[in-house]
């Protein structure tokens, strides 16, 4: 075989593993493609198939909170504002009401007494805009009920970071902006552990930790440690 020859077919042998390899990149991308839109798509079915189903069989404690909170303060029943989702889109976010109807206009004297830790979310135990009724609901979590319609449309998930206000994004560093890289939901992995007692600092390392391991299984486990974490009303503002 002359040297033309031999460096010919070695070319074509190096070319073997490098197509090989090549084709085995592919694979696993497809692979990793198709495994996040699977999880990707059976989040939102189980988001859509357990909503409904709370809200179904919830419905008449749904209309005794709505009586109730209607009957002993006055104003709407529902509360809405705001709010900011993934990527930063705003959407509607729905609450039975807990606060009188002046709540935002007295939130600017109330400011210095801010008690959440970093001082970027407005948190206060004794928040005299909150109705007797209101401190009630917002204890065992029952004024987020109504967030079960945002996950039916598709603003929020069961699980995810918390959606923040536009003015909290506002003073957000890059860093706390990955928070909005996935839809917010309804409780998450700060929610179960110490809610309003932990600082904001906290609050976000624990998003991203949600955020950089989430899957259906550990949502699941997110939603079982919820239900203790509602009754006892530990750490509820």
């Amino acid at each position: 075989m002359s040297n033309y020859e031999e460096i010919i077919a070695l070319r074509q042998e190096l070319k073997k593993p490098t197509v090989f390899r090549y084709n085995h990149i592919q694979m696993r991308m497809l692979i990793w493609h198709l495994t996040i839109r699977c999880s990707a798509f059976f989040k939102r079915f189980m988001d859509i198939v357990l909503a409904l189903a709370a809200v179904i069989v919830g419905s008449p404690f749904f209309l005794l909170t709505a009586l109730i909170v209607k009957v002993t303060s006055p104003g709407p029943i529902i509360f809405s504002q705001i709010r900011v989702g993934r990527y930063g889109r705003h959407f509607k976010f729905y609450k039975f009401r807990s606060m009188y109807i002046d709540a935002e206009a007295r939130k600017a004297e109330l400011l210095k007494h801010n008690e959440s830790g970093d001082g970027v979310i407005f948190k206060m135990k004794r928040d005299p805009r909150i109705t007797p009724v209101g401190r009630f609901i917002r204890k065992f979590s029952i004024d987020e009920l109504p967030q079960l319609f945002n996950v039916i449309l598709g603003d929020m998930s069961l699980v995810g970071p918390r959606p923040p206000l536009p003015s909290e994004v506002r003073t957000y560093t890059l860093e706390e902006r990955k928070r909005l890289n996935i839809t917010p939901g309804i409780t998450c992995l700060w929610q179960v552990s110490g809610r309003s007692e932990l600082p904001f600092s906290k609050q976000i390392a624990l998003d991203k930790e949600y955020i950089a391991s989430r899957s259906v299984w550990k949502d699941f486990l997110i939603l079982l440690k919820t239900v203790p974490a509602i009754l006892t009303g530990k750490g509820a503002w």
